[in-house]
């Protein structure tokens, strides 16, 4: 009875104990959950308080840079003027020192050049020391009444033609009486050599002075220093009949170098 009634209570007491070790084992699983859901919650809480946190500090400085960002970009615009203006004044300076140096190299290449054109323009010699207008100037102080200015034509004329400019002029004074009063021969023939011809009686007439001392040089260069007649002694013998007509040109020439 005791062995059956031992038996029969088995079953329960298997039964029992597995209900207790299933309340145990929900308990500890409850356990568990309990702080598996606890510290996930604590994670949540701390996970959204950080990020609130961020939050606030991220809206706190966009509000602070939002306040600053005016005067920022006043100070920025005013560097930007300040520097514009300190390139401006940079490149003014440039440019005025780019401009003096061009003007001192222009001034420099002026003064250069004035240099090579003085030098090229040295006035020419043509005549014992004299340039042609220095010559000119000297004949005309000999040329008078009538042929007075016709220094430069005697000058120019008798170099251009290989004649010697005192001599021409001498016998011109000579043959004309210039020197006191010109002759009817220069007045009316404008012949100022003494020149035979035709168009004023047994003289030549020529239209223009000019005329007259341009072929009373032609004369003398084709007749007589083309001959070697190059002096007043060596043309009188074919020049004139008078044998004192060389003296009285020799002492024109004189009477013009010292004049």
């Amino acid at each position: 009875m005791l062995l059956y009634t031992a038996l029969a209570s088995k079953p329960d007491m298997v039964i029992w104990k597995g209900r207790i070790m299933f309340k145990v084992k929900m308990r500890v699983l409850l356990s568990i959950a309990c702080v598996v859901f606890s510290g996930v919650l604590a994670i949540l809480y701390l996970y959204v308080a950080d990020n609130k946190e961020v939050n606030n500090k991220v809206m706190a400085a966009t509000l602070a840079k939002n306040s600053k960002m005016p005067d920022e970009v006043l100070v920025e615009e005013v560097n930007v003027v300040n520097n514009t203006n300190k390139n401006e004044e940079i490149n003014d300076d440039v440019n005025d020192t780019t401009e003096e140096d061009s003007s001192t190299n222009d001034t420099d290449t002026v003064s250069s050049n004035e240099s090579e054109e003085v030098e090229v323009a040295q006035p020419e010699i043509v005549y014992e020391g004299m340039t042609l207008e220095e010559l000119a100037s000297k004949l005309d102080r000999s040329l008078k009444n009538d042929l007075s200015g016709k220094g430069y034509l005697y000058a120019s004329y008798s170099l251009e033609k290989g004649v010697d400019p005192y001599l021409a002029v001498a016998i011109s004074l000579e043959e004309t009486g210039c020197n006191a009063n010109c002759s009817n021969l220069v007045k009316t023939c404008n012949n100022v050599g003494g020149m035979k011809g035709y168009g004023c009686g047994s003289y030549g007439y020529f239209n223009t002075l000019d005329d007259g001392i341009r072929a009373f040089i032609d004369n003398i260069a084709k007749n007589y220093v083309a001959y070697g007649l190059t002096t007043a002694d060596l043309m009188n013998p074919k020049y004139a009949e008078n044998p004192l007509w060389s003296t009285n040109v020799n002492n024109y020439i004189n009477i013009i170098k010292n004049t």
